[in-house]
């Protein structure tokens, strides 16, 4: 997101500097650019936050504008501490600029405190829809332990009546993205992947491939359900049901853009029913099952099973993990935190999460 506004395809004065910092690019090289005071700095929290804490060069004390773009996400809890640190090195005289696709409680709760003193403009709806008319959606149900091979076989016969068509395939964590994308990769579906643990330069690469049409198909997490906008995308599949309504309308509205037609499929176990109703009750509209040809789904799922025991075996869990758990360490220490107390703390919670996601899964049964 951070990476998206370019300044020169609206050819403003070239007197403008724009600094974009984000996490995957070196701290040291951006350091020293905002250290040349830049007019406009694009930024996510924790890069920002970094910065401020470490560099004794920059400073937020002449910032005229603050904006938060995707406000409903920023503001959600889950970048609290980041946003605290900004805040703190802001002036009070500025203007706050929010925008964000979706209402939620924290932005009504904002409305109320700041009453009168803020300007709020709510865009006309075009319908009491939430998705668009010209995205059909469906979804199918399928065992969770034969998801994969499903999922193969509606790319499949997508691919039969589409050979050029983009394909964006959702899932929910860092690891099942690179593992799906392993396998994709080894079955004949080639792809590239988008999730946090890649490098930023890498992930820009990876989406400039897929921008350009020289691969026709991203499986990313919910990291690129937002902001991305690629005309030629013309299948959405939900790997993963999610957890929140909102995020499946992020999700597939990458499809179905500008009044084109688009299509999105979600795969759904006898696990996700709860979440498919609750998504059917927010978008005021009931998904159509998609009948997939079984026979045809028995005939790969060896092949698509093997190949993923493989990619879990080549996938090197270590590193893949070491970088979030550094960065994680770097943070509690430059909040005063003892990064081995907190590291046990993360276990902990962990396991405990994933005891709590095996009774619930027991519980639907």
């Amino acid at each position: 997101m951070a990476q998206k506004p370019s300044f020169s395809d609206l050819k403003l004065n070239n007197w403008i500097i724009r600094q974009c910092a984000t996490i995957g690019i070196d701290m040291v090289d951006q350091g020293i650019q905002l250290s040349k005071h830049p007019h406009i700095v694009v930024a996510t929290p924790g890069r920002l936050a970094d910065h401020l804490e470490s560099c004794k060069t920059f400073s937020l004390s002449k910032i005229k504008f603050l904006v938060l773009d995707e406000a409903d996400r920023l503001l959600s809890g889950q970048f609290d501490e980041q946003i605290k640190t900004i805040f703190k090195e802001l002036p009070k005289s500025r203007q706050n600029l929010f925008f964000s696709a979706t209402i939620t409680d924290t932005l009504e709760k904002l409305k109320e405190v700041s009453n009168k003193d803020m300007f709020y403009y709510e865009a006309p709806s075009i319908s009491d829809a939430v998705t668009v008319e010209q995205l059909e959606q469906k979804y199918v149900l399928c065992p969770k332990d034969v998801k994969d091979a499903y999922l193969a076989q509606v790319i499949r016969e997508f691919r039969a009546e589409n050979e050029d068509g983009n394909i964006m395939i959702f899932t929910d964590t860092c690891k099942n993205c690179q593992v799906l994308s392993m396998t994709l990769n080894d079955v004949g579906f080639e792809n590239v992947s988008l999730h946090a643990m890649i490098p930023q330069q890498q992930r820009l690469a990876a989406l400039a491939r897929f921008k350009s049409n020289t691969v026709k198909m991203l499986i990313a997490t919910d990291v690129a359900s937002r902001g991305l906008d690629i005309p030629t995308v013309q299948l959405v599949l939900n790997h993963t049901v999610p957890k929140v309504p909102k995020e499946y309308v992020h999700r597939v509205g990458r499809t179905a853009r500008a009044g084109r037609v688009g299509k999105a499929v979600t795969l759904v176990t006898p696990y996700d029913i709860k979440l498919l109703q609750a998504i059917e009750e927010h978008i005021k509209t009931k998904l159509v099952e998609l009948k997939i040809n079984d026979s045809e789904v028995g005939k790969i799922f060896a092949q698509v099973s093997v190949t993923k025991s493989e990619a879990y075996l080549n996938l090197d869990e270590g590193d893949f993990y070491e970088k979030r758990l550094i960065n994680k360490r770097k943070k509690w220490i430059l909040e005063g935190l003892d990064p081995d107390e907190e590291e046990a703390k993360l276990l902990k919670k962990h396991k405990k999460k994933k005891k709590s996601k095996r009774t619930k899964e027991e519980s639907d049964l």
